[in-house]
Order: C-alpha cells, then sequence, then structure tokens
C-alpha cells in the first residue's frame, strides 16, 4: 500500500497534507489533532465554535489552542463580525 493514500484524504492546499506539519502534530494529545482536524474543515473558528463542532469542552479546547500555537500549527485574529472574539486557523 503506498504512503500516498494517507495524504490524499487531505486537499493539497491543506496544512494537513504537509509531512512537517503532520510530524508536529503527531507530538501533541487528541484534542489538539481534533480541533486541528476540525480547523482544516472550516476555518477561521472561535473557541466556541470548535467546542460545539468538536464536542471538546471549552476547557480542552482552550488546552489544545494553546498546544497548537506553541507548535506554531494554528495562528488566530480578531473576527470581523465580533471584535471581541479570536478565531483560528491552521497556518501553511
Amino acid at each position: 500500500m503506498s504512503t500516498t493514500t494517507e495524504d490524499a484524504s487531505h486537499p493539497a492546499d491543506s496544512p494537513l497534507a504537509d509531512p512537517e506539519f503532520r510530524d508536529r502534530l503527531r507530538e501533541l494529545p487528541p484534542s489538539a489533532k481534533l480541533v486541528a482536524k476540525v480547523l482544516e474543515g472550516t476555518s477561521p473558528q472561535s473557541q466556541g465554535q470548535l467546542a460545539d463542532e468538536s464536542l471538546l469542552p471549552d476547557r480542552t479546547v482552550r488546552y489544545a489552542l494553546n498546544r497548537l500555537e506553541e507548535e506554531e500549527l494554528v495562528d488566530s485574529r480578531y473576527s470581523f463580525h465580533d471584535a471581541r472574539k479570536q478565531v483560528y486557523f491552521l497556518v501553511n
């Protein structure tokens, strides 16, 4: 079986298709992997949206985002719709 089939499930422009990104993500906890997968589908999202989409508690999502930010796999900016909120997206 080819190793490309694993990457074939991710769009070519997705950071999850990048082997280096995947290697750095592999070392993180499962919650961070789930949050990254949710962000791959629909991005950017707020912490609340990520909690709703992933079915993880807010606190777990915050921890996952912190870990992803430490590894520079995710970045944030203020929401255009509500400047009080941060939205998160995967870094290419």
